[in-house]
């Protein structure tokens, strides 16, 4: 069962100002990091309530519950990214919905979201997840794969490559927190030495976006800390 609303300003008003100090740690632009609102499990009153209030970049994990959202507020300016694992019967409907996936990291993958975005719609923006250790469940390409994946769906025509995406396990420190940051942003810098263009990093959410930051995330995933608790 979905929540019933529990979005108010305040709450992300409250992020943003942690975003912004942690910026100013790093000594970065503050609008250097988007905020990627994670809506799962949350209404779409509670998104057309944060839409209200100036957000625009909303994250579903659920391919589902994700259009269904999309569909009741089409009238409305806003960018959906599917962030939830992929699976393969799912691919038509993300290509055909969604204008980000955050957690690509398979050829075949690739090659069906590419086979099947819609010709009228701008290339799909994606981003590689990556594998940085070896927690149960979670997908995710390995760092040795990245070099060929990259290249891969670089080479295809509906797809838009844009940087890379993690999920770490959780930690308290802050130093143990910032050490799969520091990684993936060098496994991008790796990449670009390849010749690729990649400006996104898509890492952090509710508990340890300041490490996420102070390492160079251009796009924080949050959810608990602007919607509230989910059931």
């Amino acid at each position: 069962m979905l929540t019933a609303p529990q979005f108010s300003p305040d709450r992300l008003q409250a992020v943003l100002a942690r975003i912004d100090a942690a910026a100013a740690r790093a000594g970065r632009d503050p609008a250097s990091v988007r905020l990627l609102a994670v809506s799962k499990q949350h209404p779409a009153a509670a998104v057309a309530a944060a839409a209200a209030a100036g957000q625009r970049e909303f994250g579903e994990n659920y391919v589902q519950e994700g259009v269904a959202k999309i569909a009741a507020l089409g009238d409305q300016p806003l960018t959906w990214h599917f962030i939830g694992q992929l699976q393969s019967n799912k691919t038509r409907e993300v290509a055909a919905h969604f204008q980000w996936v955050h957690t690509l990291d398979r050829e075949r993958i690739a090659t069906r979201l590419d086979a099947q975005r819609p010709h009228h719609a701008a290339p799909l923006e994606v981003l590689l997840q990556v594998k940085l250790d070896d927690e149960p469940g979670k997908g995710g390409a390995e760092p040795a794969e990245l070099p060929r994946l990259a290249e891969f769906v670089a080479g295809l025509p509906r797809l838009r490559l844009r940087g890379l995406m993690c999920l770490p396990r959780p930690e308290e420190e802050e130093s143990a927190q910032r050490l799969p940051f520091r990684r993936l942003r060098e496994l991008l810098e790796d990449l670009n030495r390849r010749g690729h263009a990649l400006d996104t990093l898509s890492m952090g959410m509710s508990a340890d976006l300041e490490a996420a930051v102070l390492e160079g995330a251009t796009l924080v995933r949050i959810g608990t800390a602007i919607f509230g608790p989910r059931d």
